[in-house]
This record gives C-alpha cells, structure tokens and sequence, in this order.
C-alpha cells in the first residue's frame, strides 16, 4: 500500500473511529477523497444502526456526570446487547458524554415522540436531537449511531435525570 494510502487512512480513522478495513474501502469508494470518504462511513453508521434497532438491549451501565462545584449533576440509563461492550472504554466514554450534555443542555424528552402530549415543545428540548456540546455538527442520535457503528450492537438510552439546587 503507498504512504499516501496509508497516510489516508490513517486521517479517516482519526476522523471516525471507523476499523482500518472500513476506511480503506470508503477511500477506494470515494476515489482518495477523504470527505467523501467520511460521508460514506456515516451512512453506514446510520445504516448499521438501523439494522439494529430492533435488537433487545439489557445491559449497559448507569453514568453520573456532576458539574464542578456540585451545583448541578446528571445520571443516565444506557443501554446495549452485551455487558462485553458495556465495559468497554468506547460505551462508557459515551455514557459519560451523554452524562455531561443532560446536565449541561437540561433537555426535558428523550425524544419529539415522547413529548406528544406537550405540542410546543422544540427538538433543543429533546435529548436526541441536540447539538453535541463538544461537536455541534453530530446531534447525539449520530454520536449513537457511530458508537452502534463502531461497537456493532443496538444502543439505546433507557432514561435520564438531571439535578441542580434550588430547582
């Protein structure tokens, strides 16, 4: 393989996590362009995690996250297929940032479905639609589809709680 080649992929993966086989065919798909070549891995995270949507998800782990100070903290609920996966640095690295955006974007719904009843409200009220807070590009839906990509298990999170005094 040439450096070049090598080097490409080396760019990608630092890009998506994806496995080193994966960007090699996303570049040869996208003829050496490395957006496209990103562009490509997302949807087939997004494809991946369709795929699996429907499997059962019963183990996970339970994830704080409190903000410094101690004013104001989160736990979630996240779950997937296999406690394999569920202690693995990638999933609990993902609870945590999960963790950190309940507490820091307050949502009120997992997701728009799940606020029916309440016709105003707004998808920044919706934990699944936000904006990262460390990536505004990816919402958290994509940030679980990677992670779906990556881990190759369904993913789901179960439910989420955030406190803050005097509220």
């Amino acid at each position: 393989m040439p450096a070049s080649t090598t080097q490409l992929i080396k760019e990608l993966r630092a890009r998506t996590s994806a496995g080193v086989m994966d960007c090699k065919k996303a570049l040869e798909e996208s003829k050496g362009d490395v957006d496209k070549a990103e562009s490509f891995l997302k949807e087939k995270g997004v494809a991946s995690a369709a795929q699996k949507a429907d499997r059962e998800t019963d183990q996970g782990l339970i994830d704080t996250y409190i903000h410094s100070g101690g004013r104001i903290g989160a736990m979630i609920e996240i779950n997937c297929e296999t406690d394999f996966v569920a202690r693995t640095d990638d999933f609990t690295s993902l609870a945590h940032d999960i963790a950190m955006q309940v507490a820091a974007m307050s949502p009120e719904f997992l997701t728009v479905e799940d606020s029916v009843k309440n016709a105003t409200v707004t998808e920044d009220k919706c934990l699944l639609s936000q904006p990262f807070i460390k990536d505004p590009s990816k919402t958290i839906q994509d940030l679980i589809n990677e992670a779906v990509g990556k881990l190759g298990e369904n993913i789901r999170v179960r439910r989420f709680q955030r406190f803050s005094l005097g509220e």
